[in-house]
């Protein structure tokens, strides 16, 4: 369960140190459109060294966006990062056919470090022929979350991007319904205008209504937006407190169905009031 994840390039040795004061809940350590061809070694030497530094668990998920199946970077990239000491590796410009062959070298790389986990996989969806996969994607080995690139999308698309957002609703809405079904991490692509909060904060509002759960951020200013809004809403947990005591109540009762101002209460309205509360509890907020 996700809310913010934030992008840290990879050759920017400051905030590296610093992924863990960012409050995001994951940091995505970035080695493909961050960094410059010229960058791509000392980047990647850099984030090797990071991760190899940290004897602690970090407070929040580590997570490499690698260079894509279809560079002469990603082989480098997965030699110099798959370890314990990151959670998820992000695969740009995804398909069914990259996400299984990135299974199998990791799966190798595991077995060849004896590692202790088993590292998960967000896809991006930034291709055409990405979205018309998206039904597939969601049930590759591994993936666990998908996240949205609607930059290269919209490149791919040969439209222009816009803060309004319309030419990426058709995307956005067949890949939360596509998560949804799968209960994996629905991820907006990031707000690119780093200056506008109040933007920002109405496009978490609107993707969230869509059934997005989680948003990318590029600046760090970012993050408590977006984690502000990815929460329910004290309103929103209220409610579902009474639900619960009063399912409680019922079900001492022998009830499976019963009355809550006036309205009927049944196993969906159950349901949502415990997704509420399983988020409000995760994040402290009761």
């Amino acid at each position: 369960m996700r809310r913010s994840l934030l992008f840290i390039p990879g050759n920017n040795p400051a905030m590296l140190q610093n992924c863990d004061v960012f409050e995001s809940d994951a940091v995505i350590l970035d080695l493909e459109d961050a960094v410059s061809v010229t960058e791509k070694d000392a980047a990647r030497a850099l984030v090797s060294g990071y991760l190899k530094s940290l004897t602690e668990v970090p407070p929040m998920e580590i997570i490499v966006r690698i260079n894509g199946l279809d560079t002469e970077y990603y082989e480098h990239d997965l030699e110099a990062i798959v370890s314990d000491k990151i959670d998820t590796v992000m695969l740009p410009k995804a398909t069914v056919e990259y996400l299984n062959v990135l299974d199998k070298l990791l799966s190798k790389a595991e077995k060849a470090k004896d590692m202790q986990k088993r590292i998960s996989v967000i896809p991006i969806v930034e291709l055409a022929v990405s979205v018309l996969q998206i039904e597939e994607i969601v049930k590759c080995p591994r993936v666990n979350g998908v996240l949205l690139g609607a930059e290269d999308l919209s490149g791919d698309l040969g439209v222009m991007r816009t803060k309004q957002g319309n030419e990426i609703l058709y995307p956005r809405m067949r890949l939360a319904y596509a998560c949804a079904a799968y209960k994996i991490d629905a991820i907006d692509t990031p707000f690119t205008d780093t200056n506008d909060n109040q933007g920002l904060k109405e496009d978490c509002r609107f993707v969230n209504n869509l059934g997005f759960n989680a948003k990318a951020a590029i600046h760090p200013n970012q993050v408590p937006v977006i984690n502000e809004v990815f929460v329910p809403e004290r309103k929103s947990i209220e409610w579902a407190l009474r639900v619960e005591e009063a399912a409680r109540q019922a079900s001492l009762k022998g009830l499976g169905v019963f009355g809550l101002d006036g309205k009927m209460v049944d196993k969906p309205v159950i349901t949502r009031a415990q997704n509420i509360l399983e988020k409000a509890r995760k994040y402290k907020l009761i």
